[in-house]
């Protein structure tokens, strides 16, 4: 994102109407993205977020600090122009969702993954129409090719926006579902969050934490929880 850490130019930043839905201007000047197209969101609300993270910088701009103004930016220069492409990478994740690789033990690692995986895959067959069956061991096992469709076919049904945070929301828990949960308000994103992070944190109460690790656990949580809240600001979640 070297290309649009530039220096802070303007003392005011706005939010205004535009053409398909609302901007945020730098100094009375309209925002653009990195590919210099016009940076239109669909919601006032998503645009004020993006206007508070341009407020909040200080002497440089600082692109790792501005969560909304990056999904945003992606959904304009990247997902908007390849969305078929996005959308089936991130669709491929139910093929292999953590949800469904269990441990075969300790029972305490077992029980742990059923009692938060299990009513997740429910709430999918519900509410998704798909079903995934989970399986002991990490070897692969196909799933029903209609759950798979199903599951496609919602992944394409999202817009530019909405598929740049989910793409995180996926990328970041491993699970196609988890990212589902959390873009349809299911479940908090802190709850799908911990579920996503049961094998580590078990992991972590037998041989300790790594602060390393920790601290890059850290970063990925919160950007979850960006990812999480763009769908609130969409209106959506």
């Amino acid at each position: 994102m070297s290309d649009w850490a530039i220096k802070r130019f303007w003392t005011e930043t706005g939010v205004v109407e535009a053409d398909g839905g609302w901007t945020a201007t730098l100094g009375g000047r309209p925002l653009r993205t990195p590919a210099k197209a016009p940076f239109v969101v669909p919601t006032r609300a998503y645009c004020e977020a993006v206007a508070a993270e341009w407020q909040a910088q200080e002497n440089e701009v600082r692109p790792e600090t501005m969560p909304f103004t990056r999904s945003a930016n992606a959904a304009i220069d990247k997902v908007s122009v390849q969305f078929d492409e996005v959308a089936g990478l991130i669709a491929a994740y139910g093929e292999t969702d953590l949800l469904c690789y269990r441990a075969e033990g300790p029972e305490s690692l077992v029980g742990r993954q059923a009692e938060a995986w299990d009513p997740l895959l429910d709430w999918a067959a519900e509410a998704l129409g798909a079903r995934l069956v989970p399986v002991t061991g990490v070897m692969h096992q196909a799933q029903d090719p209609n759950a798979l469709a199903r599951l496609t076919e919602a992944t394409h049904a999202f817009d530019p926006f909405e598929l740049a945070a989910f793409h995180d929301l996926v990328a970041l828990s491993g699970s196609l579902i988890a990212g589902f949960a959390a873009a349809r308000g299911a479940w908090s994103p802190e709850t799908l969050w911990s579920a996503s992070r049961i094998d580590e944190d078990w992991q972590a109460e037998q041989w300790g934490a790594d602060d390393e690790a920790a601290g890059k656990t850290a970063l990925k949580k919160q950007a979850f929880l960006d990812a999480a809240h763009i769908f609130a600001l969409l209106g959506c979640a």
